[in-house]
């Protein structure tokens, strides 16, 4: 299972900054206006060799005081239920403040290991006034200056000392794992009943009802899988919070732990920027895509053209990574529903795919030479020998060239495509590397 550490904090404090830090990253915009991170803020970090997520709760925070408090509480609220590590980031040059104590008294009630991160420590000197943070009563609390760096070191060692050490995961290793995700009541809990043949997930029209990610052994019909589905039940008092946040940190917790991705859209809406966030998460992650436009039975016009309209259209949203199958379904008269599963075995039969090097080199390297790569400042480049490299997760491919620095990503993608043109990849994310050789 995927490590999660939260950023909280009040606003300003430097919690995008500090995210940036963790994640090698600019992604977080950063300003001097309090609740300036809008964006979901979601990144990788690597510290000691192990590899956890990291999320930002900045994003919410309504500039306006009486929304004001309410909302930080909520981005306390969720750091607490969905991380395993929390840190609390305060800003020792502007001290203690009444914010701070009432969102420290709300971690002390939690049961996750909270870090007091004690930010804007930009000199020496400064470090003696973060004393005064050990009156919120959270025992552990780190100096760093997330602008400068130091002291992030010893940050991330406390963090990664906190993770519980992995059970060893139950599921048997080479059999696939599929994870159905979307937005809100797309139909998730609907097509894992139809593929399950019963009501285990309880299916409410309340969005926001699916709770936990679990593992199901799926295995008749001749399929044979672990379906990650994020299921359970919330508490419906917590239903008006902001679902789209919480089905974004659900479903990173399903897409990292699957091999293929079932991203569900729906009919009705098109294609809307939350599909594209967590489309975004399957790609950094390299998983599998399958995508499943639900509802289908809902659209009056079911024409072929009206079908190849909605394909392209959501294929130009999230280009350039295009070759993925993409089918209509209705879980409500079951249309096409099993399809599903065979496409999300096929991709997850693709990733597993292998091209002899001999094969390989045979197809491509009369290609590079009708269309070689732009020569740069008058020199040329030449590819001569290239090969899949063998026992890695995603299919990557690997070409020796003289200069591979002036190998630039369009020709990478060209060769990617052409890749996809001569073997079958489709659904499955591919890595192009330029060696010398």
């Amino acid at each position: 299972m995927g490590n999660l550490v939260a950023i909280v904090g009040r606003p300003n404090v430097g919690k995008s900054t500090l995210f940036n830090r963790l994640t090698e990253t600019k992604q977080a915009i950063i300003s001097d206006e309090a609740g300036t991170t809008r964006d979901r803020q979601y990144g990788k970090c690597l510290w000691g060799g192990k590899e956890f997520s990291v999320v930002d709760t900045g994003g919410w925070v309504v500039n306006s005081d009486d929304v004001f408090e309410g909302e930080i509480r909520k981005q306390v609220t969720m750091a607490m239920e969905e991380a395993d590590v929390i840190l609390f980031v305060v800003d020792v040059q502007n001290g203690l403040t009444d914010l701070d104590t009432e969102m420290a008294s709300m971690l002390r009630r939690s049961k996750k290991p909270v870090i007091v991160t004690a930010n804007k420590v930009d000199n020496y000197d400064i470090q003696y006034y973060a004393a005064e943070f050990y009156a919120m009563g959270l025992d552990e609390m780190y100096c760093i200056s997330a602008a400068n760096g130091s002291g992030t070191g010893d940050l991330l060692d406390a963090v990664v000392s906190k993770f519980q050490k992995d059970a060893e995961e139950q599921a048997e290793e080479n059999i696939p794992k599929f994870a159905v995700v979307g937005r809100p009541n797309v139909g998730k809990s609907s097509i894992v009943n139809v593929f399950l043949g019963v009501d285990r997930n309880i299916v409410t029209d309340i969005a926001g009802t699916t709770r936990d990610s679990i593992l199901t052994r799926y295995n008749k019909y001749g399929f044979d899988f672990y379906l990650v589905d994020t299921a359970g039940i919330r508490k419906k008092s917590k239903v008006n919070e902001d679902i789209e946040y919480y089905s974004v940190l659900r479903s990173i917790r399903s897409i990292e732990n699957s091999d293929v991705c079932i991203l569900m859209l729906d009919a009705t809406r098109g294609i809307e920027s939350q599909d594209l966030n967590i489309f975004s998460i399957i790609q950094r992650n390299q998983k599998g895509l399958v995508v499943v436009v639900n509802k289908w039975d809902l659209v009056e016009d079911k024409s072929d053209k009206v079908m190849k309209f909605f394909e392209n259209a959501i294929r130009e949203r999230v280009a350039p990574f295009t070759d993925f199958p993409i089918i209509f379904t209705s879980t409500i008269t079951k249309q096409r529903v099993f399809k599903v599963l065979e496409l999300a075995q096929e991709v997850y039969n693709n990733s597993k795919n292998k091209v002899s090097t001999a094969k390989f080199n045979e197809e491509m390297l009369p290609l590079i030479e009708a269309y070689p790569p732009p020569s740069i400042k008058g020199k040329y480049i030449k590819i001569k020998y290239c090969m899949q490299l063998p026992d890695v997760r995603v299919p990557s491919f690997i070409f020796f060239a003289n200069l591979p620095q002036y190998v630039k990503e369009p020709y990478k993608r060209f060769l990617e495509n052409k890749i996809r043109e001569k073997w079958n990849f489709s659904g499955v994310p591919m890595n192009i590397y330029i060696r010398q050789k």
